[in-house]
């Protein structure tokens, strides 16, 4: 059975399997087929699932958007279009709004030419592993047919100020930050429709970057991947603070007042600090994945918060997150999941708490960001014959045992395989560059000798 799903949903070159406009149109027939399967007693009486689609900016959204809609209304549902909007308030107003699935068209931080399919629950949760497969089981099953026909418009509803109601409940005492002059780079995406909005409501001054979407600009030279522009316009006028967005808004790359960039796992170390003073950090923990640097878990353990690793991608986090019943997780790249909020990554929701932290604690961003030690990294890649088990080669896994002994305690090492590639990855994370990598290297000539 072909894999639709990665891991972000569907992903690829808009027009091209498995987003060309039949896949696109069988895919939305699939997810009511699967819906009503999970759902029998509900839809028995005929009626079919709400469900609600958003998009960001790019060209391809609305052939993808009316491709998916007309498959899905094939099948019985009734489809509504939020039009221009993040990612995650979709996430927020599929679940408080009263719809079956939200469904959002965006390839995130990739160009224009890619776009996406992210699939969200009635309950506003990414769709898991097991919801995935049984979409794909669907699409890969040929006794139906989506259905034919020229594709028309989806009924338009406008929610974008439900959603930035619930945002400002999340800085309540935005007060205090009154005339803070915030930079803002909306990634010329999905952000381009709330985030001036939003922070010119709280009282912020703003200077905003990224806000002229053309349908090819998307990430284009600016947004949370290219964090240069913006950290340039902070230093230069003056900012206290500048946020950078990706191109659906899920994520944020935060800029101090002297231009450096502040990453995920600073904001996962000082808002789970603030969270734990507020006695609102459920488990004492926090949930990363397995790229976050060893110099979060360090700063973490003094506090008594654990740090929980699962695997690369929001999706994970916020599985880790539902199973141990966790307030903060996150990844490096700017995914934060405040679950008191939203259990999807939500950069504007992101930005506020970074924002309620600095007015609360007083700090500057630069100051709370120098909390957070980053220990030197080092990633090198060896080719291999063929993904044997490491364990199963002694030589290899007594060296790897050895490095592992070095660093206990004050590094870490991750040794995996490429998942699309004959490609092994060592990662050493260290207090001395030179010393990392020499014995990241110790790794690569013995997996070269034995399986390259």
């Amino acid at each position: 059975m072909p894999r639709l799903f990665g891991t972000d949903g569907v992903r690829g070159t808009a027009g091209k399997y498995p987003l060309d406009p039949a896949t696109v149109r069988r895919l939305g027939a699939a997810l009511v087929r699967a819906w009503r399967a999970r759902h029998s007693a509900a839809s028995a009486g005929g009626n079919g699932p709400r469900i609600l689609v958003g998009r960001d900016t790019r060209e391809s959204g609305g052939w993808i958007e009316a491709e998916l809609a007309h498959g899905a209304s094939g099948e019985g549902a009734t489809v509504t279009s939020a039009g221009v909007v993040p990612t995650p308030a979709i996430a927020y107003l599929t679940r408080t709004q009263g719809y079956d699935a939200g469904v959002v068209i965006s390839a995130s931080h990739n160009p224009f030419e890619d776009n996406g399919i992210k699939v969200f629950s009635g309950r506003g949760e990414k769709f898991t592993e097991r919801d995935e497969r049984e979409v794909e089981t669907m699409v890969a099953d040929d006794s139906w047919q989506a259905r034919s026909g020229e594709p028309g418009d989806v009924k338009p509803v406008d929610l974008v100020g439900a959603y930035l109601d619930h945002l400002r409940a999340v800085f309540p005492e935005s007060e205090r930050l009154k005339g803070f002059l915030l930079a803002i780079d909306c990634a010329n995406g999905a952000t381009t429709t709330a985030a001036p909005r939003l922070f010119a409501s709280l009282g912020l001054q703003t200077i905003v970057i990224g806000n002229q979407p053309d349908g090819r600009n998307i990430n284009l030279g600016c947004g949370s991947t290219r964090p240069e522009l913006l950290a340039r316009i902070v230093a230069e006028r003056g900012c206290q603070m500048g946020v950078a967005f990706d191109g659906d808004g899920d994520r944020a790359i935060f800029v101090d007042h002297r231009g450096q960039i502040v990453d995920g796992d600073a904001v996962l170390l000082m808002c789970g600090r603030q969270l734990q003073h507020e006695g609102r950090l459920k488990g004492h923990a926090i949930v990363a994945t397995v790229m976050s640097n060893i110099g979060l878990e360090l700063a973490l353990k003094p506090l008594g918060i654990d740090l929980v690793r699962c695997p690369v991608g929001d999706k994970y986090v916020m599985e880790e997150m539902l199973n141990r019943g966790l307030s903060l997780g996150g990844e490096q790249s700017g995914h934060i999941i405040f679950s008191d909020y939203l259990f999807t990554g939500d950069g504007l929701c992101t930005a506020l708490n970074v924002l309620r932290t600095v007015a609360l604690t007083g700090r500057t961003l630069a100051d709370l960001a120098s909390d957070l030690t980053t220990y030197p990294q080092v990633l090198l890649n060896v080719r291999v014959r063929e993904k044997v088990d490491l364990k199963t080669v002694p030589a290899v896994a007594a060296t790897i045992d050895v490095v592992e002994s070095r660093v206990a305690g004050q590094g870490r090492l991750l040794v995996r395989y490429s998942g699309t590639e004959p490609l092994l990855r060592v990662m050493l994370e260290g207090r001395e560059q030179d010393e990392i990598r020499a014995w990241a290297q110790e790794i690569v000539d013995v997996v070269k000798e034995h399986l390259g």
